[in-house]
Parts: structure tokens; C-alpha cells; sequence
């Protein structure tokens, strides 16, 4: 079954590069689809995600196909600058509810995820808004290191191939570890490490179940439920993903109730 998944990844990364050496992009970009593209990529996108403006987020041709084809090259030199925290040195709490709340089925997806882009479109669909996202932890971390918030199928196309290029490379282990330790937490913290040290004055490894909740439900929009802004509306999303933690059979039902009513003391 895991060969089989490698092939059609495979493949879907062959059509996708194929496509952008042969200019896909700008056919994307035509006019006469865009309105349609857009509205449609919107609905596959999340909407609350926030990180800085990438520098390369404009590249030519050459830079994508050799991003492709370098891809470990290309993240050690994104990452190069910044304290890499391994999975090992986080607690499970942690890693449990990050995957809880952003990506339930990643363990098993090749990088995407089927199931999550069908619901995610047809709940869009049925709200006449962009009420669901469908990105994997894998996009999200691609999106982050390399890409632009531009809503286009594009993007989006681009964001696909470099998402199952990166699951064919790395680790689910080492992917989850890239994510932790680049996401944006908010209040000016990037990464785990920062974002533990910055809350909770703490190292990430002496989080408890409470605390890396709360950091879980971070980068779904960071700077609306960073504690430091609005500690209710953090505290709220919180909950929810102690709720998906159980959902996702990670915690019993009692220990969310347990982590729900634990007090919280920030570090400032």
C-alpha cells in the first residue's frame, strides 16, 4: 500500500513539474478563468493563516523547477538561521494536538488530503463562504517556507507538488518537526521553542497537556488567538483542540475535562 502511494505521488509530481516547466502558470492566470480559479482555490485555502511576505515568493521557472529537485537543499537554507527543537524533545501532548486540530490524518496522507479537500468544498459550498480549509500540515509548511498567500490555483498547484516532493523526502517525523519549529504562534514568535520560552517561560520539552494546547490552537490564526491579545478567545480554541484531541482518540475524555479547568500562567 505505502508503494503504491510513493508511485502515484510519483506521478502527480511528474504532471505537476511537467506543467509548470510548460507554463501552466500563466494559463492559470488567464483572465477568462480567474474569477472562477479563485473563488474556487478559496475554497480548498484556509482563511486565517498569517505569516510574513517571502521573498521568494516570486520565482521563475528555473527557481521552481530546481526547488523541486532540490527540495532538502532548499529547506536546510530557509531553516538554516533558526533553533531546530527534533520531535523527540517535544512532549507527545504537544505533537498529539497539533495534528489533533490541524491535520487529523496525516500520518497517513502522501501530503494531501483527498477526504479533507471534498468536505472542506462542499462545507464552503453549502455556507456560500470560506467557513473550512483543507491544507495539510505538509502545505502549510510549504506554504510558509517558500510561497505567497496568493489565492490561485497556481499557487495552489505549486503548494501540491512541493507538498508531495517534500513527503517523498522527509520523515513524517521530520516534517512535523520543520512545522513546529518555523510556524508563526503569533505575539512575534516563530517556531515551538520561541513560542514556549515567550508564553510560558518554559523549555517546549516541560509543556503540559494545557499549555501545548494552547499552543496548538495558535497558528490557525495567530494573531487573533495569541493569549497576549485575547486570552478568552485562546483560551476558547483551546477547548476545541482538547476536543479534537479526544475526537481523535489521542486523550480520554476525562484528562480534556482535567486539561479544560487547569489554570494557565503566562509569562507575562
Amino acid at each position: 500500500m505505502k508503494k503504491m502511494l510513493r508511485l502515484c505521488a510519483g506521478l502527480i509530481l511528474v504532471f505537476f513539474l511537467g506543467f509548470f516547466l510548460a507554463g501552466g502558470r500563466d494559463v492559470l492566470r488567464k483572465e477568462t478563468v480567474s474569477r472562477v480559479t479563485d473563488w474556487a482555490a478559496d475554497s480548498v485555502l484556509p482563511s486565517a493563516q498569517q505569516k510574513e511576505p517571502n521573498p521568494l515568493e516570486h520565482p521563475d521557472g528555473i527557481t521552481r523547477a530546481k526547488r523541486l529537485l532540490f527540495l532538502r537543499d532548499a529547506v536546510d537554507e530557509c531553516i538554516s538561521e533558526k533553533k531546530i527543537v527534533p520531535t523527540k524533545e517535544l512532549p507527545d501532548s504537544l505533537l498529539q494536538a497539533i495534528v489533533a486540530v490541524e491535520d487529523a490524518r496525516f500520518y497517513s496522507h502522501p501530503g494531501f488530503d483527498v477526504e479533507g479537500i471534498i468536505r472542506a468544498t462542499l462545507v464552503n459550498l453549502q455556507k456560500g463562504e470560506i467557513e473550512e480549509g483543507a491544507s495539510t500540515i505538509t502545505q502549510q509548511l510549504i506554504k510558509n517556507l517558500f510561497l505567497s498567500q496568493e489565492r490561485s490555483f497556481a499557487r495552489k498547484t505549486e503548494e501540491l507538488a512541493l507538498a508531495v516532493d517534500l513527503e517523498m523526502r522527509f520523515s513524517k517525523e521530520e516534517i512535523l518537526s520543520l512545522y513546529l519549529n518555523t510556524i508563526y504562534f503569533g505575539s512575534g514568535y516563530y517556531g515551538i521553542y520561541d513560542a514556549s520560552r515567550g508564553y510560558f517561560n518554559k523549555e517546549p520539552q516541560d509543556l503540559t497537556l494545557p499549555e501545548a494546547a494552547m499552543l496548538a490552537g495558535l497558528p490557525n490564526a495567530p494573531s487573533v488567538y495569541s493569549p497576549y491579545e485575547d486570552f478568552l478567545l485562546a483560551k476558547k480554541r483551546q477547548l476545541i483542540v482538547l476536543d479534537a484531541m479526544v475526537r481523535t482518540g489521542m486523550i480520554s475524555e476525562q484528562l480534556a475535562e482535567e486539561a479544560k479547568i487547569a489554570p494557565i500562567y503566562l509569562a507575562h
